[in-house]
């Protein structure tokens, strides 16, 4: 009985010895988890968002940043906390690295990029840019990152600028000019044709590509209103005014983003 009593004492003084030393190994952890915890002060943000930048995790930098413009909207630095979240997004959109919005897809036999492009909504010029492909021939078996959300645009006359969305969210803002006198068209329209290098037919002459008179710089993505579009512009002192005959004009090298971006059959609304 005595042999019995002792035994159950021995277990139970090493059951409390194990629950002590729990105890003590847990205590270190909490400390760490606390280093490690959020910041929340302004200056705390902006160097952690910095030290995401400095590393190349982008899409951490992007969620500081945005968590900035959210929490501290009086700051001086608002805008240009926005335009480094879109300089990221165009950055993330043209390189492999996955994001909530694009999927890894493995290259089927007899695919091709349009066909891909057509099946997900969105362009060759975009898969060939997101995954650095020199050339459109693909091998099957291969995967490679193709986006699948799809985008819209949203003119404002007012301000003179194009946002590019997905979804809700803004991806970059464009300056643009629009029509004299108010006369570029409210509504909701379709890019509907897209044409590198477009000849401009107007009235009584044919102007060619890369002319130093073509107005139309060098992309067109055309509505489903006949004469009305987006394109380039050989008059870029202009952007940011209602000067053109009714077209939205950006910028040859921001146009050729947006016409790398969006497909055919992405909605445009255009506001007063």
């Amino acid at each position: 009985m005595n042999k019995r009593l002792l035994w159950l004492g021995v277990v139970i003084a090493l059951a409390l010895l194990v629950v002590i030393l729990a105890v003590t190994l847990r205590k270190p952890k909490a400390s760490l988890r606390e280093t490690k915890a959020e910041p929340s002060t302004l200056s705390g943000l902006i160097a952690q968002a910095k030290d995401f930048q400095e590393k190349g995790s982008s899409l951490e930098a992007k969620s500081v940043y945005q968590r900035l413009i959210n929490e501290f909207p009086e700051s001086n630095e608002v805008m240009n906390w926005q335009k480094t979240v879109e300089d990221i997004n165009i950055r993330l959109l043209f390189s492999p690295a996955l994001t909530p919005k694009s999927i890894l897809y493995e290259i089927k036999p007899g695919d091709t990029l349009d066909k891909i492009a057509m099946e997900f909504k969105t362009t060759s010029e975009l898969i060939m840019k997101s995954n650095n492909l020199s050339s459109d021939k693909i091998l099957p078996g291969r995967k490679i990152k193709v986006w699948n959300a799809p985008f819209s645009i949203v003119v404002d006359k007012s301000q003179n600028t194009l946002i590019l969305k997905t979804n809700e969210e803004i991806i970059k803002t464009y300056m643009v000019s629009t029509g004299t006198n108010n006369s570029t068209p409210v509504g909701n329209f379709k890019i509907v044709n897209k044409i590198p290098n477009p000849t401009w037919f107007k009235a009584g002459a044919v102007v060619a590509p890369g002319s130093p008179d073509n107005i139309l710089g060098s992309r067109w993505l055309g509505f489903n209103i006949p004469g009305y579009g987006i394109h380039g512009t050989t008059d870029p002192q202009n952007l940011g005014k209602q000067v053109t005959q009714g077209c939205v004009r950006v910028l040859n090298s921001e146009v050729e983003e947006l016409y790398a971006i969006v497909p055919v059959g992405t909605e445009v609304t255009i506001i007063d």
